[in-house]
């Protein structure tokens, strides 16, 4: 796996019971994965030379991010490296204006959007489709990064020519009117077996995942399905090996496919203890070819809330959190990734389960708060009621 963040450091966990070895190409040895995985090779995504030694040996290569150019992945596949998923996939990941152009030719549910290569193309856009618009950078963004709120014709003037002189390819899409944000998880193996999990609600505060809600409350079955049925479609159309994450706008009328990732992804963390099969467990099973295990939810709500460092670092270290926590929460699922707590930064999640939606997220963001702050949120007891 490429990338030694806690994707990889899950999926070296889930390796184990499948009696495999996950090898990690890291670039510092005090990241999340090397600091668990005793097979790690120091080197960077971007360099080939790297690439290629690390590849050598393994039965396949896959990622936890879409950071490796992609002439670097073509180069590999050329030379006999099992890519999955392969570069023709992930560019669809990797590059948001390659996505989009593809999803509109297969007439699949996407926002109004332009190729940004000149201030005019915004203010053309904006005239057409209305303010505000969405800026985004067609590559590299992720956790609100590369995302621009253009209110006005003149904070577009400000704020456009800086990114393009500074190189960054742009895009700008409708701002939609949505309700909340959806997550359709999917996996396909090469032999194009395709399965799927619940679709789950996402709640994001400042471009940032903070909560999962699995299954998604309140949404009609049939539109449940055919969300599913989108992202199986996307995952055979596009060729995807692997694990498929499918973000989606709720319009309230229907669904828009915002972004896609083709690895494990934040929506799945919930799978781990709240599915039969988790999402790391299943990437193996697709890049290796295994036969796709069982999705079904292992019970009626499971939430999951990530853990963000901060602003104020507790005075108590996490280990006397995570002491008090266990003594309250007896049933939450703790995963810390071994990553120095800065604000805003995740640094591991909680995950809990029950019967019951409302109580069953206040539990998880109770649990989440305390090991981020070191202090219990108001306004809740301790079952997880307001």
């Amino acid at each position: 796996m490429v990338g030694g963040g806690q994707l990889a450091r899950m999926t070296h966990q889930a390796a184990i019971p499948l009696g495999q070895a996950l090898r990690v190409l890291s670039v510092t040895a005090d990241e999340p994965a090397p600091l668990v995985t005793p097979e790690v090779q120091l080197g960077h995504h971007t360099d080939l030379d790297a690439l290629r030694s690390f590849a050598a040996g393994c039965d396949v290569l896959t990622f936890d991010h879409e950071h490796v150019p992609t002439e670097h992945l073509r180069a590999l596949v050329a030379e006999g490296v099992k890519v999955h998923p392969g570069p023709d996939a992930l560019v669809h990941a990797q590059d948001k204006l390659v996505m989009r152009r593809r999803l509109g030719e297969l007439g699949l549910p996407i926002p109004p959007f332009a190729e940004v290569t000149k201030v005019g193309d915004v203010l053309a856009f904006g005239g057409e489709h209305g303010w505000p618009c969405v800026l985004k950078a067609a590559r590299g963004g992720y956790d609100g990064r590369g995302v621009w709120m253009l209110n006005t014709p003149q904070s577009a003037q400000r704020v456009v020519p800086e990114l393009l002189d500074a190189g960054t390819p742009l895009l700008v899409e409708q701002c939609v009117p949505m309700r909340r944000e959806f997550a359709a998880l999917v996996a396909r193996s090469p032999f194009g077996q395709g399965a799927a999990w619940p679709l789950v609600q996402t709640v994001q505060s400042d471009g940032i995942c903070v909560e999962v809600l699995a299954p998604a409350p309140d949404v009609d079955p049939d539109r449940a399905e055919a969300a599913q049925e989108l992202a199986l479609k996307i995952a055979g159309e596009l060729g995807v090996v692997g694990v498929l994450a499918v973000e989606l706008f709720d319009t309230g009328d229907g669904v828009l496919v915002n972004e896609l990732a083709m690895r494990p992804h934040n929506s799945g963390h919930w799978t781990i203890e709240g599915a039969r099969t988790s999402q790391f467990e299943q990437h193996l099973r697709a890049v290796l070819d295994y036969p796709l295990g069982d999705t079904d939810p292992l019970a009626p709500a499971v939430v999951m809330a990530n853990v963000l460092g901060a602003e104020v670092p507790p005075a108590m270290g996490v280990d006397e959190r995570v002491h008090h926590l266990f003594a309250r929460f007896r049933d939450a699922h703790v995963h810390l990734y071994g990553k120095a707590e800065r604000p805003g930064r995740k640094v591991g999640h909680v995950t809990v389960l029950g019967e019951e939606m409302e109580r069953v997220r206040g539990r998880a963001r109770l649990a989440a708060h305390w090991l981020s702050h070191g202090e219990w949120l108001d306004g809740y007891d301790i079952h997880g009621g307001k």
